[in-house]
């Protein structure tokens, strides 16, 4: 007989709505199991009291459409009465008064809140290893990083502590860490969700999206997230839900560029490990079984790393840092913020006018596909430590060489999915990136289930069984 975290979320839901079980049980269930596992440091906070009593609570489906469902904030997030730490020891007491509207809405959606995942040091970093708690460690090989910034999200998915996570993702914070640990990761287009739009920052980078087990169920938490009214404010992207729908039916056939080409390969040294170009060959290989017309995407991007070195330092400048916090916080942290603060006004708007050529340029390249394959990382997960002692400089470059194909969409404003096709010699997840069009994530979600279809189950961690 199934456990109730061997069901996906989608069976999560019916069984709640069903009366096969109730979110008392399942709100336990899933939190004995994050006490057991505490050690892959996927949590920095658990609040089992106040989950329980709210889950006590819901005594009847509502109209919420995630009700009952246990879920987790990204401690970026914003919760009143919750230590908020934001993955920073500069910010270790604070214990916000009221809640962002993320929190809010999940809660009006019928979610219950289990605590806070762990992330890097204010997001900053595509690895989870802040000084203030535990790294969040690969549970297929807990020596590994999980990657970041929401990689105690996606270890809590992979793992099965949570049946699904929200994310965000600034220059792969989602698809990084799910890649990483083997799970789906979608980035939505920038305007498709009405919290976590991109909109509500000048450089346009970070959006919030699904991390989940399945296609069927990124597809389902996606339609959540798109229908967290009346919150909205953003302008919706291109094209209609919902996507769960869009996860279970045959997408086609479909124009599929290909390449392997990053951004950074004039400015970095891209190396593609073997592992992650098998399953690049793999899933090429597949979609044209599929019968779609797979070819080349011939990309040439040029002018990427400098504009996306003035947009992350922007971005780290608007961390309200006093000189106390700057004593506290990470060196890469304090760097980046260093950095960005010394930008001039015509530095700062070069750099958003460059990239908005990219972007122009990236959809113009693209649009000849409904979809663009490529590796979703170049790296194999890294050893938890790696990143230590280096340069800021060097750090940072280093985390390019890992995930070279992950920033230049959120540049682009693209939507993009990363799933697990392959696995390597020690059954360890070996994932791929697909990116759409603006508005695409419907042929997203349907190309990536007939990969995961022809792909078939995958093993779990050992955390999955214990």
């Amino acid at each position: 007989m199934p456990r109730l975290h061997d069901l996906s979320l989608v069976a999560q839901i019916d069984g709640l709505r069903g009366g096969e079980f109730s979110s008392a049980e399942l709100t336990t269930h899933y939190l004995d199991r994050i006490d057991r596992h505490r050690g892959l440091g996927a949590f920095s906070e658990v609040t089992r009291d106040a989950a329980l009593r709210r889950a006590a609570d819901l005594s009847r489906p509502a109209d919420g459409s995630l009700w009952g469902v246990p879920l987790a904030d990204k401690d970026l997030i914003a919760r009143a009465g919750v230590p908020t730490r934001y993955g920073s020891r500069s910010r270790v007491n604070h214990v916000p008064a009221a809640s962002d509207p993320l929190a809010t809405a999940l809660d009006a959606a019928g979610a219950i809140n289990v605590g806070k995942t762990s992330t890097s040091e204010f997001g900053l970093t595509g690895f989870t290893e802040p000084l203030i708690h535990d790294p969040a460690r690969d549970p297929w090989r807990p020596a590994a990083g999980a990657g970041g910034s929401s990689g105690g999200a996606a270890v809590a998915v992979a793992a099965g502590l949570l049946p699904a996570a929200v994310g965000s993702d600034g220059g792969g914070s989602i698809r990084i860490p799910s890649a990483t640990v083997g799970v789906v990761g979608l980035k939505p287009s920038r305007g498709r969700l009405p919290i976590g739009s991109g909109f509500d920052s000048p450089d346009g980078l970070s959006v919030t999206g699904p991390i989940a087990r399945s296609v069927e169920d990124a597809g389902l938490l996606l339609d959540a997230l798109v229908g967290l009214a009346p919150f909205s404010y953003a302008t919706a992207a291109p094209g209609t839900g919902p996507f769960v729908d869009a996860a279970r039916r045959d997408p086609g056939r479909l124009r599929v560029g290909v390449t392997t080409v990053s951004p950074w390969d004039d400015d970095e040294d891209i190396v593609l490990d073997a592992d992650a170009r098998v399953a690049f060959d793999t899933a090429a290989a597949w979609l044209d079984d599929a019968g779609h017309a797979v070819t080349d995407a011939d990309w040439h991007p040029f002018g990427y790393a400098e504009l996306f070195h003035v947009l992350w330092r922007a971005s780290a400048a608007r961390i309200p840092l006093s000189d106390a916090d700057a004593e506290l916080v990470e060196p890469l942290t304090a760097w980046l913020v260093r950095e960005g603060r010394r930008l001039s006004a015509l530095e700062l708007l070069g750099g958003l006018a460059a990239a908005r050529a990219f972007e122009r340029r990236t959809i113009a390249d693209f649009s000849a596909f409904d979809a663009v394959l490529t590796p979703a990382l170049a790296q194999p997960p890294q050893p938890i430590g790696s990143y230590a002692g280096h340069s800021p400089e060097r750090t940072f470059a280093m985390q390019v060489e890992y995930a070279p194909y992950s920033s230049f969409v959120n540049v682009a404003g693209l939507p993009a999915l990363t799933i697990p096709v392959t696995t390597d010699a020690a059954d360890h997840p070996v994932s791929v990136q697909l990116v759409g069009r603006p508005g695409g994530e419907t042929t997203l979600l349907s190309l990536a289930a007939q990969l995961e279809a022809r792909r078939g189950p995958l093993p779990h961690p050992p955390a999955w069984d214990a």
